[in-house]
């Protein structure tokens, strides 16, 4: 199997971040709390939503597995955490994001000076992935998970739940609430590896 390289990787992340963006403001959260308390809102409050979408291929059961559906979708939800708990430290440049995407979601240690100069990108790069982040939140998912499959082979690395509950996902139709809990779990420590990483950066 050839390795994805770091351009590849650069350019779905990148992408992934324009579209999670929007999504991401329109999500917010309430005003007026102190750091930890925006991040565990991200962690809790947030996923409570999110998790119910990312569980939603576990009605296929361990067919799921089978499809590049569960790694893609889970990974596209978790991306609007950890660029939520990213916009609460102030993160705003595109390669720290990119660079935050990678190490939490692949595990992948690509650092914002090794991101800066694979971003550079012809006009109009982005026109498409724009016009679907302004068609509803369901859409953005489902296309920052066509764009995530591209690097599907990495998607194994992204936070996980429990694993009783992952193994209670494996059943068809039932499947969704092991997903849901499994998932939830996930984006929780998702949002936890975020929060880490930027303490570790200053």
């Amino acid at each position: 199997m050839v390795p994805i390289s770091d351009a590849v990787v650069v350019d779905v992340l990148r992408r992934v971040d324009r579209l999670a963006t929007p999504g991401v403001r329109r999500l917010g959260r309430p005003a007026s709390r102190s750091p930890s308390e925006r991040d565990a809102w991200w962690a809790d409050q947030a996923s409570t939503v999110a998790a119910g979408v990312a569980a939603a291929p576990r009605f296929l059961g361990r067919l799921a597995d089978l499809l590049p559906l569960q790694n893609t979708v889970g990974t596209a939800v978790q991306s609007l955490v950890v660029l939520g708990v990213a916009g609460e430290h102030g993160v705003t440049d595109p390669a720290e994001r990119v660079s935050l995407l990678a190490r939490v979601l692949l595990d992948r240690d690509l650092p914002p000076e090794k991101v800066r100069p694979l971003l550079t990108h012809a006009a109009g790069t982005y026109r498409d992935e724009a016009l679907g982040a302004k068609r509803g939140p369901v859409r953005t998912i489902w296309r920052m998970s066509r764009l995530l499959g591209r690097i599907d082979d990495m998607l194994d690395a992204r936070p996980k739940g429990k694993l009783r509950h992952r193994a209670l996902s494996n059943l068809p139709v039932a499947g969704v609430l092991g997903g849901y809990a499994a998932e939830r779990e996930g984006l929780r420590r998702a949002a936890r590896r975020t929060a880490e990483a930027l303490s570790v950066r200053r």
